[in-house]
Parts: C-alpha cells; structure tokens; sequence
C-alpha cells in the first residue's frame, strides 16, 4: 500500500520544494512505496485524514492524528542523517 507524505511549510512553495527534493530521493534509495505533496501548513489539518506522515520546515501549529516531523535539518544541513532516519522508521 503506497503511503502518503503531506510536505509544508508555510506557503507550500519554497522549502518545501527543498524538502521534496530530499524526500523523493530517500524514498527511491530506500525502495519505499510512497508519495509526497506539497502544502502549506495550515492546509495540515485538513488533510491529516489522507496521508500517513506530516513533514514541514516550519512550527507546528497544532497536534496531528498523525506523526508530524519538523525538517528544518534539510534547510540547515544539520542533522539530515537522523531526521532520513525518523522519516524512515514512520515508512516501513
């Protein structure tokens, strides 16, 4: 069953398109049946219901039903490795 990715940030554009990036190639590295789409945070909420995992390069402004990892590691570039890995663990 193909798992489903909500990336935001907070317009849907910008980091999250940097995120994206990195999300599609752990996935394709890893053999992981998923599919990522880009929102803006606050759209979060609303589509918690249709994906598995939250990922966003800003604050989360509320608790998901779901898991929720913030990013900002892929922005800084500190701390890629574990959050890879976080992403990972909510995938297999």
């Amino acid at each position: 069953m193909t798992k489903k990715i909500l990336v935001a940030c907070g317009a849907g554009i910008a980091t999250s398109t940097v995120v994206m990036d990195r999300i599609e190639r752990l996935l394709k590295e890893n053999q992981i049946d998923a599919e990522a789409k880009q929102i803006k945070i606050v759209e979060a909420s609303s589509l918690q219901d249709e994906a598995d995992l939250i990922v966003s390069t800003t604050i989360l402004p509320t608790s998901y039903k779901i898991p929720a990892i913030v990013a900002i590691s892929y922005i800084t570039g500190v701390g890629m490795e574990e959050t890879d890995a976080e992403i990972l663990s909510y995938l297999r």
